[in-house]
């Protein structure tokens, strides 16, 4: 793998794109440190100190930390992961936009273009819940992060966040057409990963002045590696079931009579099932926050709070819900049967057509609920390790679920161009023969 890194910086074009991206997430992270006018930011720190476990803190999570130092990047790219969301069950379910999908390049471009529009209509309508939320926070003594509330702070952070997270499409749009390729999903992993320096190192003060045990420090760190590793090998998990194409004579050519496989991710929907149960369950809580005066307003939020366990459970229910509704969106076992049977093959054993669309959802049925589980747990991992076992810091959830699938498909790109052009990628898969450029 080292030898991979070495030969990456050795590929002119390569090199190009890879000090590229690094540049952009370079003007990323500088944003970050950008805080939006009118804010006390050091009352904003002390307020965020005991919200760590709430559903804005959560959300602080996915934005990079951005929204508790209330930068000019506090939206993060999250208004964008919601339009392609919306777009794509839009694409699954609405005639308009299936024929868009099927016209190719052409469809594409206006697909992008009303998630992009979409994107700044949801910016706005976050922005401004955001503006109204820093106006009623106070610190513990009564201190405002906001100490000139008004007409003119909202529209200002309703305008800069809104341009903010349009900005930061804009850097992922870069990356993925001139640099390495995944750029909004690199610029989410990236903004988790800042958050782990500073972390690390209050993790191995606590453990030099006594308030973590250093057999909890070695526990703790061997089941980080294991749990990780677990990630890994569910995320790249496939059943895969094997296909037969037929022997076809078109002129004089014969096509077709080779065996290959369909290859079905154990965990089709990845983390949007996690995004889709987070989102559900802050509605009543935001909703009921609009009455804080009230008693049934407070109870609900006390039991609806990340963490307790009528929290967790439906967090749990949902997340396996979600993952057979949106796999269920993205695989269609009657185009996959149709599209087998148009071009000659067949799965031994089944019949083309009806008989293998029913095969096809029942493998897909079977294996995505032990998926659905194991991510499911993930979720829930962080408010596990630090409610019962105190953990300091937030390890787990959706974070890691990001950060490992992000850096498999980045390896898997970076390989690509390796192989492409004749270099050893990161996994030895035998000997790459040819003439090395």
């Amino acid at each position: 793998m080292i030898k991979a890194f070495g030969d990456i910086w050795k590929i002119g074009d390569l090199r190009k794109k890879l000090l590229f991206t690094l540049g952009i997430i370079a003007v990323y992270r500088f944003g970050s440190h950008i805080p939006l006018p009118g804010i006390d930011t050091a009352v904003l720190a002390q307020v965020f100190q005991s919200m760590r476990g709430s559903v804005m803190g959560l959300y602080d999570i996915f934005v990079g930390g951005n929204l508790s130092r209330a930068t000019i990047f506090a939206l993060g790219i999250m208004p964008y992961i919601s339009a392609s969301i919306i777009l794509q069950i839009l694409g699954a379910t609405i005639p308009y936009y299936q024929k868009l999908i099927k016209e190719g390049e052409e469809g594409r471009r206006k697909i992008n273009q009303h998630t992009r529009y979409l994107t700044v209509a949801i910016g706005i309508v976050q922005s401004t819940g955001i503006s109204i939320f820093l106006e009623s926070m106070k610190a513990a003594g009564g201190a405002p992060v906001v100490p000139f509330p008004g007409v003119f702070f909202r529209f200002s952070t309703i305008l800069t966040l809104t341009a903010g997270t349009i900005f930061i499409m804009w850097l992922g749009e870069l990356i993925t057409d001139k640099g390495i390729g995944n750029g909004i999903s690199l610029i989410i992993m990236i903004g988790i990963l800042a958050r782990f320096p500073a972390q690390t190192l209050n993790f191995i003060r606590m453990l030099r002045s006594g308030a973590l045990s250093w057999v909890f420090g070695l526990a703790f760190v061997l089941f980080a590696f294991f749990i990780t590793m677990a990630v890994v090998l569910v995320t790249q998990a496939q059943r895969r079931i094997p296909v037969q194409y037929a022997k076809r004579v078109i002129g004089r050519k014969i096509y077709g009579g080779q065996s290959t496989h369909l290859p079905l991710n154990v965990n089709a929907a990845g983390i949007i099932p996690i995004i889709f149960a987070q989102s559900a369950l802050m509605l009543i809580p935001t909703f009921a926050g609009f009455f804080r005066n009230q008693a049934w307003a407070q109870t609900i939020v006390s039991i609806l709070s990340p963490g307790g366990l009528l929290y967790n459970s439906l967090y749990v229910i949902l997340i396996i819900a979600f993952a057979y509704i949106y796999t269920a969106i993205v695989i269609n076992p009657n185009e996959l049967a149709d599209n087998m049977k148009k071009y000659g093959g067949f799965i031994p054993g089944i019949r083309p057509g009806k008989q293998t669309a029913d095969y096809i959802d029942k493998v897909m049925s079977r294996i995505t609920l032990p998926g659905a589980v194991f991510f499911a747990f993930i979720a829930v991992l962080p408010t596990l390790l630090i409610n019962k076992f105190h953990l300091p810091f937030y390890f787990g959830g959706t974070s890691l679920l990001i950060i490992v699938g992000v850096a498999l498909d980045t390896i898997q790109q970076l390989e690509s161009q390796l192989l492409m052009r004749h270099y050893e990628g990161f996994v030895r898969k035998g000997r790459v023969r040819g003439r090395r450029r």
